[in-house]
């Protein structure tokens, strides 16, 4: 291959091919990119896409693999130790313009030390980004690094953050049960936690709107004629139903100015309740006590039977077939006919 051109910087080849458009750096294929312009939109891209904590995320992962594959490459180079191995790797970054970053308190029987990272590609694009805290790319790589180096998962815990004011950053590694994969999978839970939980506060919104809904629909009270209103009765009543629907009733029958209270049990369920059977009477009951006589239509064969046998006595009220004959006997009884 015909190179226009070449460099050795402190014994790091760079070379180029612009007939072909290649750029060699170490003899590997590579790239170059403005870092607070083309890669800050690339790190903007991945966090309005995915978010912010699960790019996060993505910058570390990739970053810990990044850097497995590179420690366990220089693992394998005979009589090369981890010292020299984390010297030369620090010297091939900083001539690649990762910044520079140096490795201390190095204790390889504990597999322990610490990184010191000064003006990276990750923090100037974090700054340029106007953050305050940097993601995890460089501190989860040199993870990775080490885990190859010593044959052992490290992991990592930042110290200082050179966002924050400081000269440079420091990251501490040591031996560690936490991986890549496992924060994944517990970024995946506490998303779904999270859609859970807003799912759940959903459905609680909605039943509370439903249950106002369902308490305004099943207590009416409908004015026919002057001294007459209807409450027609409608499915099934719990202990919720039935106060609701008895409180309703009575606290707003004296403003109709009623005489006569027409129960439409057309709607009930034949499976009815003794509590149902309770309301009616206990409706019935109170309104007489504030001058209202209580008028019962609609009761069919099945719910004729269900009363009779429940023990609870209706028969102090006036009962007919349908709506039409309670309304006319109500006028009867008020002196009025519909003409």
């Amino acid at each position: 291959m015909n190179l226009d051109a070449k460099i050795n910087v402190e014994g790091i080849d760079f070379k180029w091919n612009m007939e072909n458009g290649k750029f060699l750096f170490e003899e590997q294929d590579a790239v170059l990119f403005w870092i607070t312009s083309a890669m800050k939109s690339f790190f903007d891209t991945i966090e309005e896409v995915s978010g912010e904590e699960a790019a996060n995320l993505v910058l570390e992962t990739t970053g810990y693999r990044q850097g497995l594959v590179v420690g366990e490459y220089f693992s394998n180079i005979k009589d090369l130790n981890v010292k020299d191995a984390a010297r030369m790797i620090t010297h091939t970054y900083a001539s690649a313009g990762w910044g520079r970053s140096e490795i201390v308190k190095l204790d390889i029987d504990s597999y322990t030390f610490s990184a010191q990272i000064r003006d990276s590609w990750e923090y100037k694009i974090n700054l340029a980004q106007g953050k305050r805290s940097g993601s995890s790319f460089l501190a989860a790589h040199f993870a990775g690094v080490f885990s190859g180096l010593f044959g052992t998962h490290i992991w990592y815990e930042l110290v200082q953050d050179q966002l924050q004011g400081h000269e440079y950053s420091i990251v501490s590694y040591f031996p560690s049960n936490i991986t890549a994969a496992a924060n994944i999978h517990e970024l995946t839970r506490k998303k779904e936690s999270e859609e859970i939980k807003r799912l759940e506060e959903m459905v609680e919104l909605k039943t509370e709107e439903l249950k106002i809904l369902v308490k305004k629909l099943s207590s009416p009270i409908i004015p026919v004629l002057d001294g007459i209103v209807v409450v027609p009765l409608i499915g099934k009543y719990d202990e919720g139903r039935s106060e609701d629907l008895f409180i309703n009733t009575l606290n707003n029958l004296p403003k109709y100015k009623a005489n006569y209270l027409i129960l439409d049990l057309t709607g009930i369920d034949n499976d009815i309740n003794d509590l149902t059977i309770d309301l009616i009477k206990k409706i019935g009951t109170s309104a007489s006590l504030i001058g209202i006589k209580s008028i019962l239509v609609g009761i069919s064969a099945g719910l004729a039977m269900k009363i009779t046998t429940s023990g609870i006595s209706l028969s102090k009220y006036e009962v007919f077939q349908t709506l039409q004959h309670g309304i006319y006997h109500a006028l009867g009884q008020s002196g009025k006919t519909i003409i």
